[in-house]
């Protein structure tokens, strides 16, 4: 479940990602990059497109994970402990064997602050208002310090250490993409680097599918990704009738390979190849 997005926002919103980390209120979408060095994706690659993954009602956990083995790509995913369609949360013990299994399989993982925490605004105070959407103050109002926020996203890291007995890598993701100096300072001062994605990349699977179906945002996709592009789509999506990923993922990464793009996890980005250590 993610945030709700203003109907005459959503047609800007799905010919540019961007406008939901505009300056004013978030951080930038991840640059477009050059392609990764020879080492990390085959020689007859034309360019690699980094898929990355937030979890949400986690409907098409499954599916993702089936299509993801089937064509022989790894992908980034970023967790936050959400409500999903089984009646229980992401990072619940009964999760425990999907996530490791993803980890066996060589995916990379970055937290998504574990109540699905929206930041609202920087205070004057020199606090962070946020609001949760799960956990005990969920939908409610709440200031945090830098240190509250930075304990947030690593309470996410320390149950994946729990569920897996794997770290996450040193990322984060802001639900919903808002982010603000503090917030970005706060997640650097903790060892995370905020991960956000490009313009073409906005899967567009929170949209409404009468609105826009998948096969134009399909057609979108394939038509406006390129080299060094960080791609975003959802685990399940509550709100979209017509869900995104059966009809759409299997289809886009196969389009994208007979383009002879190749795929990396953010391992591999040039913006978070050089973040090896771990807080």
């Amino acid at each position: 479940m993610k945030h709700l997005i203003p109907a005459g926002r959503v047609f800007a919103m799905l010919l540019c990602a961007s406008a939901m980390l505009s300056p004013a209120h978030a951080a930038a979408p991840a640059p477009a990059a050059p392609a990764p060095a020879a080492s990390s994706a085959p020689a007859a690659c034309k360019g690699t497109i980094y898929m990355t993954f937030d979890t949400g009602s986690q409907s098409q956990a499954q599916l993702i994970a089936d299509v993801l083995n089937k064509r022989h790509v790894k992908a980034t995913f970023f967790l936050a402990n959400e409500k999903t369609t089984r009646g229980d949360y992401s990072l619940d013990a009964s999760w425990a064997p999907y996530w490791k299994a993803r980890v066996a399989e060589g995916h990379a993982f970055g937290t998504h602050t574990f109540d699905h925490v929206y930041w609202k605004k920087d205070l004057a105070n020199g606090l962070i208002q946020v609001k949760p959407q799960f956990g005990k103050d969920g939908g409610k109002l709440a200031s945090f310090s830098d240190k509250q926020f930075c304990e947030e996203l690593r309470r996410v890291d320390t149950r994946f250490q729990e569920l897996t007995g794997h770290k996450l890598d040193p990322f984060w993701r802001a639900p919903g993409g808002y982010t603000s100096p503090r917030t970005l300072a706060a997640g650097s001062a903790c060892g995370y680097q905020h991960a956000g994605w490009a313009p073409a990349g906005y899967s567009g699977d929170e949209l409404p599918s009468d609105k826009y179906p998948n096969a134009m945002l399909l057609k979108k996709a394939l038509a406006n990704l390129r080299s060094g592009d960080i791609f975003i789509s959802h685990m399940g999506i509550w709100s979209r009738k017509d869900a995104w990923a059966p009809a759409n993922l299997d289809a886009l990464i196969s389009g994208l390979q007979d383009k002879g793009f190749c795929f990396a996890t953010l391992r591999e980005h040039p913006a978070y190849a050089q973040k090896k250590g771990q807080p």
